[in-house]
């Protein structure tokens, strides 16, 4: 099982905006090969309430880089999401738990 993190800054003012458009994105990654779960989180600290995190787990590391990314629903996906970051997030994968 592989990790996916990314940390969401989604400009100030635009939210709601981005949670409507998530909801209609979740589907389309939840229907990828080897998609197992997601997890979408605000920050609670203040003067962050702009900042997302979220978790998708996968079954391997291929599934999100080859599979979803090169998938059309990939492309629905950055249609609805990517223009809300600022700045572009850094995404990264972790391994199974080490504790």
């Amino acid at each position: 099982m592989i990790m996916e993190s990314a940390l969401l800054d989604v400009r100030p003012g635009q939210e709601d905006a981005f949670l409507a458009a998530f909801a209609q994105a979740r589907p389309l990654i939840a229907v990828q090969r080897g998609f197992r779960s997601l997890e979408l989180r605000r920050c609670v600290d203040e003067g962050r309430g702009s900042r997302f995190l979220l978790l998708v787990e996968w079954e391997t590391l291929e599934d999100h880089t080859e599979g979803f990314r090169q998938s059309a629903e990939y492309g629905q996906w950055r249609e609805l999401l990517h223009h809300f970051y600022d700045p572009f997030p850094l995404v990264e994968h972790f391994g199974e738990s080490v504790v």
